[in-house]
C-alpha cells in the first residue's frame, strides 16, 4: 500500500485528496508556487515543497520539479487530482521511470483517448456508438466543406485535442462554415499547439451524460452508474447531478455497457469518464446516445457519484494503484438517492462572468441544510422542511487569497437526498447561504438556476443557460428586509450602554445608520432593544461592520450609531470614530454648510473605508482632525450644529 502520497495539483482538489489520505493513514505532501506559500492545502498536508513561481507553466505545469519534490520527500506515488498534469502521458511516464507509483491510467490509455479523432476511430472498432460526422486525415478547406454538406447542417467543428469547449464552433449554414473553420484552428493551435479538427452532427436537443468507469490491473472494469452534466456556460460545467433525470433502467444498461466496453477497449486502470452526447427531443433512449471522449483521470463533478453509491474513488484510486482490486463487483454497486453539485467560482456574473481575485475578507460556506425559509405567493414566510445533507469540497478558507493565476473555482457544493426535488431545494438553499465579501461569487446565478421551473422538472440541456441567460443573471440592491435584519443583528449585539439612546422613563431604543457604499440607505432605523429573537437572516457583525447575505450575495453595511434625539453620539451632533483607524479624507472645513446625509470625512480601518456622515442639516463646528491623522475609537472628529 502506498505510504506517502505527493498530489500534484492545488486548491480543493488538493485538500479532497488529503482528506481521504489521511483517512487511510497515508502520509501527504503538497506542492506549491509562490501565490499558494500559504494556501489551504499546504496547511493541510504533513509536509509541503515550493515548486516555483506563481504562473502554472513555471510551476504545477513543470513535471520535473513535481517528480524532484517527491524524491526529495520520499513519496513512493503521486496523485495528478484534475487539471495541470492529470492527463499528460509524458508526465505519467516520467512518473514511473522514476520509481514512483502513478496514481491514474496506463500512459498508453492515456495516449489512446488523447486525441478525439482517434478515440473515436478506437470505439467504433470497440462497438460503442459515436456521433455521425467526419474523422478523417484530410484537414483541406475543400474536403472539409464537401464532408460538412454530407452531414448536413448544422455541424459542430471541434478540435482533435484537448477540450473545455476551446476550438470548437457550431456552424450553421454553409456560408458561415470557412470562417468559423478557422477560427476554430487558430484557437486550437493556441491552446493545444494542434490546429486538426473533426465534424460531428449538430446535435438539437443535447443532453451531456457520462459515465464514471473503474479498472484495476487485474483485468476488471465496472461501471458505477451515469451522471448528468447537462447544464453548461459555454461549454464549461456548471451544475452536475446523478443519476440523471428522466433515465430508465434499460437505457442506463445500455450506455453503462457501452462505457464498460470503452474501457476495455485502451486496457484502462483507476478512475475515468466516458462522456456522451445525447438526443434528447424524444427523451433519453438508447439508440440516440452518442459517445463523445474520455477523460482519463478523475472528475470535477465525482462526489455526487460518491454520494449515491456511498464510494470513496479516491480510495478506490489509491488502491488500484497499489495494486489492490476493485473494493466492489457490479453486482455489489445499487444507486441511492439523488445527488446534485453546483460549482461556486469567484466570478461576476453580471459583468460577464469575469474572475474576481483578491483576498477574502469575510468568508462563510454553509456547514449544513438548515429549514429552508422562504417568502410565499400570500407574503407570508413559510419553512419548508426537506431530508438532505450538505457536502462542501473547498480549498479556501477566510482570509485566504484568490489568485489570479488559476482557475476561479473555489469550492463545490453537494447535496444528496432520497428524491431530485429535495437534493435540488436543498442545493438552492445552500447556495443562499454562501456569504463572501470583497470577491464576488456566481451563488447567486447558481440559486437562479436552481429554481428555475424547467430545471427543478429535470428538463436540461446544453443550451439552456444561454438561452435563459437574461433571467438567470441579474443584479440586485439589499432590499428592506436586508436592512431591517441588518439593524436588528446590530440591536440584538453587543454594544456599549454609553451608545444607545436613552430616554428617562421610556424603553431603551437603538438608533442605526445604515451606510452601504459610502451612501446612507436607510436613515434612522429605531428599534426595540433587543429585537424579536424569533426572526431569522443571514447577517453577522464584524466590529462596526455588518455582512448581511440574500440569495448568495453578501452585501457590506458601516453601522453609525446615533442616539434616541437622533444625534450622532452622547453630545449633540458630535461624530465619533466608530473604530481606531486613520483619517483618509476631510470633505468639509470650519463653518462650513452641509445637509443631512452629506459626507464630512473617510476613515479607513481594517484594510476598508468608512464614510462618516452629517446626521442633519448644519453648520461645521469643531473639526479636530486632518487627513492622515490616526484617531481612536469614539474619539470626537467633527460636530454639526443644526442649522436655524
Amino acid at each position: 500500500m502506498i505510504t506517502k502520497l505527493l498530489i500534484a495539483n492545488r486548491g480543493e482538489i488538493a485538500c479532497r485528496i488529503i482528506r481521504t489520505a489521511r483517512a487511510m493513514g497515508v502520509a501527504t505532501v503538497a506542492v506549491y508556487s509562490d501565490a499558494d506559500a500559504k494556501a489551504l492545502h499546504v496547511r493541510q498536508a504533513d509536509e509541503a515543497v515550493h515548486i516555483g513561481p506563481s504562473p502554472a507553466a513555471e510551476s504545477y505545469l513543470v513535471g520535473a520539479k513535481i517528480i524532484a519534490a517527491a524524491k526529495q520527500t520520499g513519496a513512493d506515488a503521486i496523485h495528478p487530482g484534475y487539471g495541470f498534469l492529470s492527463e499528460n502521458a509524458d508526465f505519467a511516464q516520467a512518473v514511473l521511470d522514476a520509481g514512483i507509483i502513478w496514481v491514474g491510467p496506463k500512459p498508453a490509455s492515456i495516449r489512446a483517448m488523447g486525441l478525439k479523432d482517434a478515440a473515436k476511430a478506437r470505439m467504433i472498432e470497440a462497438g460503442v456508438p459515436v456521433t455521425p460526422g467526419y474523422l478523417g486525415a484530410d484537414q483541406s478547406l475543400d474536403r472539409l466543406t464537401v464532408e460538412a454538406d454530407a452531414i448536413g447542417y448544422p455541424v459542430l467543428i471541434k478540435a482533435v485535442a484537448g477540450g473545455g469547449g476551446k476550438g470548437m464552433r457550431k456552424v450553421d449554414a454553409p456560408a458561415d462554415f470557412a470562417a468559423a473553420l478557422e477560427s476554430c484552428r487558430r484557437e486550437a493551435k493556441a491552446s493545444f499547439g494542434n490546429d486538426e479538427v473533426l465534424l460531428e452532427k449538430w446535435i438539437t436537443s443535447p443532453r451531456h451524460i457520462e459515465v464514471q468507469v473503474f479498472g484495476d490491473s487485474h483485468g476488471n472494469v465496472v461501471h458505477l452508474f451515469e451522471r448528468d452534466c447537462s447544464l453548461q456556460r459555454r461549454h464549461q460545467k456548471v451544475i452536475e447531478e446523478a443519476p440523471a433525470p428522466g433515465m430508465d433502467a434499460a437505457t442506463r444498461e445500455a450506455i453503462c455497457a457501452a462505457a464498460v466496453r470503452a474501457a476495455k477497449a485502451v486496457d484502462y486502470e483507476g478512475a475515468g469518464t466516458i462522456e456522451f452526447i445525447a438526443d434528447a427531443s424524444e427523451g433519453l433512449r438508447a439508440d440516440r446516445i452518442f459517445f463523445m471522449e474520455m477523460n482519463t483521470r478523475l472528475q470535477v463533478e465525482h462526489p455526487v457519484t460518491e454520494l449515491i453509491t456511498g464510494v470513496d474513488l479516491v480510495e478506490w484510486q489509491l488502491r488500484v494503484a497499489s495494486g489492490e482490486p476493485i473494493p466492489r463487483k457490479q453486482k455489489h454497486l445499487k444507486i441511492r438517492g439523488h445527488a446534485i453539485e453546483a460549482r461556486l467560482y469567484a466570478e461576476d456574473p453580471v459583468k460577464g462572468f469575469l474572475p474576481s481575485t483578491g483576498e477574502l475578507d469575510f468568508f462563510e460556506l454553509p456547514k449544513r441544510l438548515t429549514p429552508y425559509e422562504y417568502q410565499s405567493v400570500l407574503n407570508t414566510f413559510e419553512t419548508y422542511e426537506y431530508d438532505a445533507t450538505l457536502r462542501v469540497d473547498t480549498g479556501v478558507e477566510e482570509g485566504d487569497e484568490i489568485s489570479p493565476f488559476y482557475d476561479p473555482m473555489i469550492a463545490k457544493l453537494i447535496v444528496h437526498a432520497p428524491d431530485r426535488l429535495n437534493a435540488a431545494i436543498g442545493l438552492s438553499h445552500a447556495v443562499s447561504s454562501v456569504k463572501c465579501w470583497p470577491v464576488k461569487t456566481n451563488a447567486t446565478f447558481l440559486h437562479a438556476l436552481l429554481v428555475e421551473p424547467d430545471i427543478i422538472r429535470g428538463k436540461v440541456n446544453t443550451g439552456l443557460i444561454g438561452e435563459r441567460s437574461e433571467d438567470l443573471i441579474y443584479d440586485f440592491d439589499p432590499s428592506g428586509r436586508a436592512l431591517s435584519d441588518t439593524a436588528k443583528l446590530f440591536a440584538s449585539t453587543e454594544v456599549d450602554e454609553a451608545l444607545r439612546g436613552f430616554r428617562l422613563n421610556a424603553r431603551h431604543q437603538n438608533r442605526v445608520a445604515l451606510e452601504y457604499m459610502g451612501e446612507t440607505l436607510s436613515g434612522n432605523l429605531a428599534l426595540e432593544f433587543p429585537p424579536n429573537s424569533d426572526h431569522v437572516f443571514l447577517a453577522e457583525r464584524r466590529h462596526e461592520e455588518v455582512f448581511t447575505t440574500s440569495l448568495g450575495k453578501t452585501f457590506r453595511f458601516t453601522l453609525r450609531h446615533v442616539g434616541a434625539s437622533g444625534q450622532a453620539s452622547a453630545a449633540d451632533g458630535a461624530i465619533i470614530a466608530p473604530m481606531p483607524g486613520k483619517v483618509i479624507a476631510v470633505d468639509v472645513s470650519e463653518g462650513q454648510t452641509v445637509t443631512a446625509g452629506q459626507r464630512l470625512l473617510v476613515l479607513e480601518a481594517m484594510k476598508m473605508e468608512h464614510a462618516l456622515t452629517a446626521p442633519f442639516d448644519g453648520v461645521i463646528e469643531g473639526l479636530t482632525v486632518t487627513a492622515g491623522a490616526q484617531v481612536q475609537v469614539e474619539a470626537v472628529l467633527v460636530t454639526v450644529v443644526p442649522a436655524e
